[in-house]
């Protein structure tokens, strides 16, 4: 696992991720936005105390252990893609927090987002993050789970967002919400 300095983390602020999507995508996943080391190993949920590929693996959604902190290799993209995941942001500018993000920049990505789904047509959204899908799409009261309206055409699901950050969830607990879109999605 590579080690960043904070000055190389930094130097990436305001970087891009690129999207990973494939044909036949079932599931796509929402971030927030990339977060620096992220951006540094252009790898979503890179973070080494992200516990997404953990609750992915843990949920069955993955066969195989991926460790994204080093950067996800082209094999490790392939599997997704052939499995019919995909990954997207909200935001595509990496921060070192998501706090750092304004309304504003929700609600544009929250228009983004709705073209990236009428263009990929995916069975199922999963936005990983209630805070930023209420500011995003003017939804306060939504709650986390299967969401009454669809999004561009899309079911469309709120779960927990996999950050270290948030204290409140574990591998077991995300890994239960995840399967439950999964299997709206039809890859579990």
């Amino acid at each position: 696992m590579p080690r960043f300095t904070r000055a190389e983390l930094e130097s990436f602020r305001d970087a891009e991720v690129p999207d990973l999507l494939g044909p036949g995508l079932r599931l796509l996943f929402v971030g927030i936005n990339p977060g620096l080391w992220t951006a540094a190993t252009r790898t979503h949920f890179a973070h080494p105390a992200n516990r997404f590929y953990p609750a992915l693996l843990q949920a069955g959604i993955i066969t195989e252990p991926i460790s994204p902190s080093a950067g996800m290799t082209d094999e490790d993209r392939d599997r997704l893609r052939a499995r019919g995941i995909g990954i997207t942001n909200l935001v595509r500018r990496a921060t070192a927090r998501a706090a750092e993000l304004t309304d504003e920049e929700l609600r544009a990505g929250g228009l983004a987002l709705v073209e990236t789904v009428r263009r990929t047509a995916p069975r199922v959204v999963a936005v990983a993050g209630i805070t930023a899908y209420r500011s995003a799409f003017g939804s306060r009261r939504a709650v986390v789970g299967r969401q009454p309206e669809p999004l561009a055409g899309a079911e469309l699901w709120i779960v927990p967002n996999p950050s270290g950050l948030n204290a409140h969830e574990t591998v077991a607990s995300l890994a239960v919400a995840y399967a439950d879109a999964a299997r709206a999605a039809g890859v579990i």
